[in-house]
């Protein structure tokens, strides 16, 4: 067995990558005084791994979905579309309009809200294609950093993404975060945390949601008093949907927050306002190929502003402009539009999908068993009431640096493991590890 580098370096390992950038070049260089920029958490995880030649090795830091070879999965109904497109003689390569194939963005915002979504149908959501979720929510910051005039805050969860605080930062808004995670049950926190810190900004905030899971949390029957919350306050809420259908393997269900807030009165007796950013990444195992969205809800638009046929409003001549300055053009995202229309295929992805999230949730049990085999103290059925891709474990940074140094256990310090990267092997293996990691904690 090839046992790779010693503990210390693995970590060297980490930090070099976390690092990597820092130096500050020769005396003659227009570079030399560049401050050395902060590391991302999660992508210098995967590049430790990747110089890690021990073959018990875990990558868990990355929310990316694995076979139980450990491999990367392509949907068949992707690879379907893509072999029908191959032969479709009426396929080209223009170039698409700024705001994206209109066919894309209309199935796009249908698949969140649903078809039957009245404000789909009173021509009040625009949508516009962006590069995954991240490009998604960098076009709506930046919209919302030069017109949004009721506040300027932003409110982002915690723990969420880095990616959340970086791009609204950046676009020019004030980030300030809540909390709704309680560390010691590893559960919801809700009256004490998330309520009371939704409460707590000014008016008008901008709030940051995620569909169908607060990172690995199901709020459930607590939705109608998180929209109460977020109505009293006045708050925009922008919700981040990156994995419709990985929860429950039902895109319907997942979607059920969204559509609550969509199909909501506002205060004011007129309907709720909302963003939301999609991403196609995890629930089409389209990772590389960064397909996203970007859908705005508004209040009933003047009929010289608003198309119902096609979605188009205002906000494209608007949103319009952050795209040009970023990725002038939009890519052509052909395969997605094509499996989605027609219904074999759509059938087949969402047998596929819920697939993936069986045997998600069947990993988490799989875990727990594990755990308890291995005798870790303690009680880890949070693991199984958790949802989605990940799972906040509750070790703490020492731990997981031992994980990582003695027993080639890549996840982020935080203790978030990805449930997608673990096999039945490695359950048994990451158990073992902790048992060792608490033991001598």
């Amino acid at each position: 067995m090839c046992t790779g580098a010693q503990p210390r370096d693995r970590l060297a390992v980490i930090t070099r990558h976390m690092t990597a950038g820092s130096s500050t070049g020769g005396a003659g260089s227009v570079w030399g005084q560049l401050p050395q920029a902060p590391p991302d958490p999660i992508l210098a995880v995967g590049d430790a791994w990747r110089q890690d030649s021990d073959v018990r090795k875990l990558n868990l830091g990355v929310g990316a979905y694995r076979t139980e070879e450990g491999k990367p999965l392509v949907l068949n109904v992707v690879r379907k579309a893509e072999a029908a497109l191959l032969h479709d003689p009426t396929l080209n390569k223009e170039y698409l309009p700024i705001t994206g194939d209109p066919v894309f963005c209309k199935l796009a915002r249908e698949l969140a809200l649903g078809g039957d979504c009245p404000a789909i149908q009173q021509g009040r959501v625009s949508t516009v294609q962006a590069l995954s979720g991240t490009g998604s929510l960098r076009v709506g910051a930046e919209l919302l950093a030069t017109h949004y005039k009721p506040s300027r805050v932003v409110l982002i969860p915690k723990p969420s993404w880095p990616t959340h605080r970086n791009i609204f930062t950046k676009a020019g808004m004030q980030v300030q975060e809540y909390r709704y995670f309680e560390p010691k049950s590893r559960g919801l926190d809700f009256q004490v945390r998330l309520c009371s810190h939704l409460g707590e900004p000014q008016r008008g905030a901008v709030v940051i949601l995620h569909v169908c899971v607060m990172q690995v949390i199901d709020p459930g029957f607590l939705l109608l008093a998180i929209l109460d919350v977020v109505q009293s306050r006045r708050l925009l809420p922008f919700f981040d949907s990156a994995y419709q259908g990985f929860a429950s393997g039902d895109l319907k269900a997942d979607a059920a927050s969204l559509r609550m807030f969509a199909n909501a009165t506002a205060p004011d007796g007129g309907p709720q306002e909302l963003m939301l950013a999609q991403s196609f990444a995890k629930n089409m195992g389209l990772y590389g190929e960064r397909v996203g969205a970007l859908s705005i809800i508004s209040n009933p638009l003047p009929k010289t502003w608003a198309c119902k046929a096609c979605g188009r409003t205002v906000h494209h001549q608007q949103v319009s402009l952050p795209i040009h300055s970023t990725v002038p053009l939009p890519k052509t995202w052909a395969c997605v539009a094509s499996a989605w229309a027609h219904c074999a295929l759509s059938s087949s992805w969402c047998d596929e999908l819920a697939g993936m999230a069986n045997s998600i949730k069947a990993m988490r049990s799989s875990l727990t068993q594990a755990l308890r085999r291995a005798g870790v103290p303690g009680d880890w059925s949070f693991i199984e009431k958790q949802i989605g891709m990940f799972t906040y474990t509750g070790l703490t940074r020492p731990q997981c640096e031992r994980l990582t140094g003695k027993h080639h256990v890549y996840l982020t310090m935080d203790g978030r493991i990805s449930m997608a990267g673990l096999n039945a092997r490695g359950a048994e293996y990451l158990a073992g590890a902790i048992v060792e990691v608490i033991a001598n904690s």
